[in-house]
């Protein structure tokens, strides 16, 4: 399968940490929230540790695992993204994205597979993504169309910018990295239970799959999705529990750290971190896998960041540094 996709701007230096976004973050988020995610995050929290249920209230529905409502092709305005080369809705940006791993970088011989959310063209193949597969526990959509801001920016044109930011940033650290799809190859899908075996057949280290939510306006935050315990059919996630939550665990503090955007204030309790047995891109899955809600696409705040280029490069950094931290350790 090719993988050549949209152009990408390059990434820019990172900012310092201290500085108003510190501030805003520390009005935002419990110091004791965001203590503890950070000392997860570099190294406190184990393989082993239990993962923590989703929270009681009947959650909205996810973008992640659910049919949301059919996002337009294109639409919205360009963001300025002055600070990261004027990145705009469509998802192009400036630079070339054919990078290649840096054959002396850290994470060399280390493989990471990314997984964009949905993809651009499901909206025209609705009977396609429509069918149902297995997924160990039940049998469900292949996938679905995404969401999208209230202006019409769509979650797969989001997803799809946000993993050619992440793949730059992990392909000069040396690791090889796969995308799950590239936009238009292929023109629609792959449908939830093929996203989990290209990750599979790589023999991924890690694999993260990128999305937004789709819940009600002022439900906002980012959650990370950890793969529950299943065993049902072809799925069996009992060993990739454990390393999964590491991987979640350590990406949570990162993109928190980098991107100011607060834990979920509608899932997981205000930890960011979400348990579910119900996705079968985590279901399918044999190796270290989380799903990463980044924030509320219906909500006005969290869909000014998400339409950012200049916050998605934040965003892309934070992930980065979540899965370094996670690759080397293991």
């Amino acid at each position: 399968m090719s993988y050549a996709g949209p152009d990408l701007d390059p990434p820019q230096p990172r900012r310092p940490r201290r500085g108003p976004l510190t501030v805003a973050l520390a009005a935002l988020v419990p110091g004791a929230l965001l203590g503890w995610l950070v000392y997860e995050a570099v190294g406190a929290g184990g393989p082993g540790g239990q993962d923590r249920a989703a929270s009681p209230t009947p959650a909205p529905r996810s973008s992640a695992a659910s049919a949301a409502p059919t996002a337009s092709p294109g639409g919205g305005t360009a963001d300025g993204g002055a600070a990261d080369g004027g990145t705009g809705h469509d998802g192009k940006a400036s630079a070339s994205s054919t990078s290649r791993p840096d054959a002396s970088g850290p994470l060399t011989g280390k493989v990471v597979v990314i997984d964009p959310g949905h993809n651009p063209g499901n909206f025209r193949h609705t009977a396609e993504i429509g069918r149902r597969v297995d997924i160990g526990t039940h049998r469900k959509e292949c996938d679905t169309t995404g969401t999208s801001t209230d202006d019409g920016y769509p979650e797969a044109r989001f997803t799809l910018d946000l993993a050619h930011r992440l793949r730059t940033l992990l392909e000069r650290q040396g690791a090889t990295v796969r995308l799950t799809h590239d936009g238009d190859d292929p023109a629609w899908g792959p449908c939830v239970d093929e996203r989990a075996r290209i990750g599979n057949t790589a023999r991924a280290d890690a694999a993260v799959s990128l999305h937004a939510d789709g819940s009600a306006p002022g439900n906002r935050g980012f959650h990370v999705i950890l793969p529950g315990a299943v065993h049902a059919g072809a799925a069996d996630t009992r060993p990739i529990v454990g390393p999964s939550r590491d991987l979640g665990v350590r990406i949570a503090g990162n993109f928190l750290r980098e991107t100011g955007e607060p834990p979920s204030n509608y899932l997981g309790d205000g930890t960011g971190i979400v348990t579910r047995t119900d996705l079968g891109g985590l279901n399918l899955s044999t190796v270290p896998k989380v799903f990463l809600e980044c924030g509320n696409m219906r909500d006005s705040k969290d869909a000014a960041l998400l339409t950012s280029g200049a916050w998605r490069q934040k965003a892309a950094q934070g992930i980065s540094e979540g899965i370094v931290s996670f690759l080397h350790r293991s």
